[in-house]
């Protein structure tokens, strides 16, 4: 609550970015719209494992 007592609920909001990502073994390139945590986790995984895991769980690239 603030100072003057005003109840407004902050809202969270993911930190999204628009990132293109080249892929070697399709030859081509892909944009995703992933947030800061979903950039780390491809920078550590790869964008190979990662678009495997999208694949699977019925995601659309």
């Amino acid at each position: 609550m603030s100072h003057s007592h005003r109840r407004t609920r902050r809202r969270w909001r993911p930190n999204i970015q628009t990132k293109t990502y080249y892929v070697p073994s399709e030859g081509r390139r892909v944009t995703l719209r992933v947030s800061a945590k979903g950039i780390k986790v491809i920078d550590r995984d790869g964008i190979d494992a990662v678009l495997a895991r999208i694949r699977r769980q019925g995601g659309k690239i």
